[in-house]
């Protein structure tokens, strides 16, 4: 009975069906295999997975229930991290993609697991020494640079997406987004700033410095680090397309809170740390690295400041609207307190655009 219990599958995984595809599929696999869930929620769900002779893999698959295809494409950012594997931007080597929704119920795909450390949170960050911390943020900017100088014909990305007008389309789609999400709460979010900052950022739009890979949602935590502090594995390429490079490190700006600084969310407050650089050092190593211009950042800041304040407005308008079944009172206070929040940075971050 305690190895039934230990063994039982996590919701999302087909247990015996997932097991045969890995006979099929890996080569060298040991006996039973068992499932842990390690990142769950609304983005895409990500599972260790183990054999008998300790071996470990990850499996990913899209959240369950209704998604949009185009924002959980497993064959897409399988796609991506396979063509990433001869450059040198460090990924999980992928193992296989399964197409056929017969076997777990959605498609999925498998790649080696990476021994690392993610930094999600303050205490996280504290068991890093200050070189570790140091090494990290000058690591982190060093993997950026090398994903924007990946050669997209040489790697087959190319056609990846769209190329030219990044800004003025992610403006869109947000904007959507933000739109449909008042549609969903009674009255509307009455954040008049979100509105009013989508029109000076449409009407000031950057000429765009190139096309490159751009990861859409690069943070610390979405890295792995190894022993020195420094980036051993890039994770959760689901939002990645091609576009403006500028983009990636204005959100990463947003997200890097330095000692003097607010926290735009809570998993954001690790690096006010000491060791970690700040954040006008990680755009200095930057420009020296890449040798792009920076001088335009602070319009891609406010952008960050901006979409993800789009981004928590829809995952309140979940939680108000009731599409998340019976949520405490005080968890959607605190995302309607989040949002407030950002929607003033956001403000703030437009008034400081122009100033760069």
């Amino acid at each position: 009975m305690g190895d039934a219990a230990e063994h039982e599958a996590p919701d999302g995984i087909d247990a015996e069906r997932v097991a045969a595809w890995f006979a099929d599929h890996v080569d060298g696999v040991r006996g039973d295999l068992r499932y842990e869930l390690i990142a769950g929620g609304h983005s895409n769900l990500t599972y260790a997975v183990s054999d008998d002779g300790g071996r470990r893999w990850v499996l990913r698959r899209p959240p369950l229930g209704q998604v949009l295809a185009t924002a959980h494409d497993m064959t897409r950012e399988h796609r991506i991290i396979s063509a990433l594997e001869p450059t040198d931007v460090p990924v999980p080597p992928t193992v296989g993609l399964c197409t056929d929704e017969s076997v777990n119920g959605a498609p999925f795909y498998v790649m080696e697991f990476v021994d690392g450390q993610v930094i999600r949170s303050f205490d996280d960050a504290a068991s890093l020494s200050v070189e570790q911390r140091q090494r990290a943020g000058e690591s982190l900017i060093d993997v950026m640079a090398a994903i924007h100088r990946v050669d997209l014909d040489e790697v087959g990305l190319a056609d990846l997406g769209k190329q030219a007008d990044y800004i003025p389309r992610q403006l869109h789609r947000w904007y959507g987004q933000f739109q449909r999400s008042e549609s969903q709460v009674d009255g509307g979010l009455g954040l008049p700033a979100v509105h009013e900052v989508h029109d000076r950022l449409a009407a000031s739009v950057p000429d765009q410095i190139g096309a490159t890979i751009v990861h859409g949602d690069y943070r610390l935590d979405n890295c792995m680090l190894g022993d020195d502090g420094s980036v051993v594995a890039v994770l959760d390429w689901e939002i990645c397309t091609l576009g403006d490079p500028l983009a990636d490190l204005g959100l990463l700006c947003v997200y890097w809170t330095d000692p003097d600084g607010p926290a735009v969310l809570p998993q954001a407050s690790p690096t006010a740390l000491d060791g970690f650089p700040r954040s006008a050092e990680l755009v200095r190593r930057y420009a020296e690295v890449s040798g792009r211009d920076v001088s335009q950042l602070g319009y891609y800041v406010a952008f960050g400041y901006w979409k993800l304040t789009c981004i928590i407005a829809g995952v309140y308008a979940r939680y108000a609207g009731g599409a998340m079944g019976s949520v405490p009172e005080e968890q959607v206070a605190g995302f309607r307190s989040m949002l407030d929040a950002l929607a003033e940075m956001s403000s703030a971050a437009a008034d400081e655009m122009g100033r760069t």
